[in-house]
């Protein structure tokens, strides 16, 4: 009996970061077109084929502070990989977002949801708050809080996605 309740605890505790990526459920991805910090306007659907975080934070936001190297980190391990960062500053200036990603620094694409119209499209009710669309334009998996996205579950989470859209796509 010990043994089994040792093994059940070891599998409750083995990925903490990939047991809380939580399988998608709401449906399709609302629609998302934003300018970048140089203006340039970015939408999900020219996102097609890639797997894309989809992150929304703010600069007063300490968790999504927090997570922001981690998602740098994730980024650069996916380099070469069809995968993309979209991180959505919800409500703040320009400015702000733009000293924010000079600091940390950042290499993905800042976006500016200036009025918070798509925050709330995509039902971002607390920050941080993100979401793992599939090559295909389909939310997969969300996940509400910090999390460390450069962790190895996290990371093989997403490859194991990525792998099983190109499967799909061939067959």
């Amino acid at each position: 009996m010990r043994l089994l309740a040792g093994a059940l605890l070891l599998v409750l505790c083995a990925s903490p970061q990939a047991e809380a990526l939580k399988p998608w459920t709401g449906g399709a991805a609302p629609a998302l077109e934003l300018a970048d910090l140089e203006g340039n306007v970015h939408r999900l659907a020219g996102y097609h084929g890639k797997t894309v975080l989809v992150n929304f934070w703010a600069t007063w936001c300490a968790p999504c502070r927090a997570e922001m190297p981690s998602i740098e980190r994730l980024q650069l391990s996916m380099k070469g990989r069809p995968f993309a960062v979209l991180a959505v500053n919800v409500a703040e200036g320009g400015r702000i977002a733009r000293d924010f990603a000079e600091k940390l620094p950042v290499t993905f694409t800042v976006l500016l949801d200036r009025d918070g119209r798509v925050t709330r499209a995509w039902g971002a009710r607390v920050l941080p708050a993100t979401y793992i669309v599939g090559p295909d334009g389909r939310i997969r998996y969300s996940y509400f809080g910090d999390l460390d996205w450069s962790s190895d579950e996290v990371r093989l989470r997403i490859e194991g996605l990525m792998r099983a859209d190109s499967q799909r796509a061939s067959h």
